[in-house]
């Protein structure tokens, strides 16, 4: 890692806040038996700092997730260093970003558009790098969000294929402020309908529930990093 000094202390605070996520995934997975192994916690770094950052990394943790292309772009490259990270890109993107995403990105939790398939497909095929792909799901039906409809899952999933998208798993957000786990049982239905493994879903205040009903990536941000000032 370049250049970002990180001292023993935070390295050391961080991996303590880790510690408390992963024994809370451990019970959850252990509720539901299922292996804590196979679920994968992605620190949820959009917006903050590289200072924030760099003790996480220093602690031993390898994935994140960001939400814009471009501020990854600013400050991953400095973080990254010799270190075998995965990023993991969870916000909306843009078409003309995709070979921007392709190139950063390891996986890509957003997919949810013809458009956007479509250029991924050439950013794919153009830099012979094929970052994992979730299709989003807009699992509440909420105008403001990104994410496919419902009735449009067949569809976008055979488009992602034709397009040769390697196609891992679903998204989806639940509506805020309402019982997460009806939107987290129908994201896993979904996924055992057309034959897919991954599901990302679960957030710092319901990620438990999420692993429950067989989350395989959990976002987290808040409950590794604090509220946002």
């Amino acid at each position: 890692m370049a250049d970002i000094d990180t001292s023993p202390s935070d390295a050391n605070q961080a991996a303590q806040r880790i510690e408390a996520i992963r024994e809370r995934i451990a019970h959850a997975a252990t509720l539901a038996d299922r292996d804590p192994a196979t679920i994968e916690l992605i620190a949820v770094s959009k917006t903050r700092p590289a200072q924030a950052i760099s003790p996480l990394i220093a602690a031993g943790h390898r994935s994140f997730g960001e939400n814009r292309v471009q501020e990854a772009a600013d400050k991953w490259p400095d973080l990254r260093g010799a270190d075998k990270l995965k990023l993991h890109l969870i916000g909306q993107l843009q078409s003309n970003k995709a070979g921007q995403a392709v190139a950063l990105f390891d996986a890509i939790h957003s997919v949810d558009r013809p458009s956007l398939i479509d250029a991924l497909a050439r950013a794919m095929d153009e830099q012979g790098r094929r970052p994992d792909c979730f299709v989003q799901v807009n699992i509440g039906e909420e105008p403001q969000k990104g994410g496919c409809a419902i009735a449009d899952l067949p569809a976008v999933l055979d488009r992602t294929r034709d397009a040769g998208l390697p196609v891992v798993g679903l998204m989806a957000v639940p509506p805020l402020e309402v019982e997460p786990a009806p939107y987290f049982a129908l994201l896993a239905k979904l996924a055992a309908r057309h034959g897919l493994a991954g599901l990302s879903m679960g957030m710092s205040s319901d990620f438990e529930t999420a692993i429950l009903l067989g989350a395989t990536h959990v976002r987290i941000g808040t409950a590794l990093f604090g509220e946002r000032a």
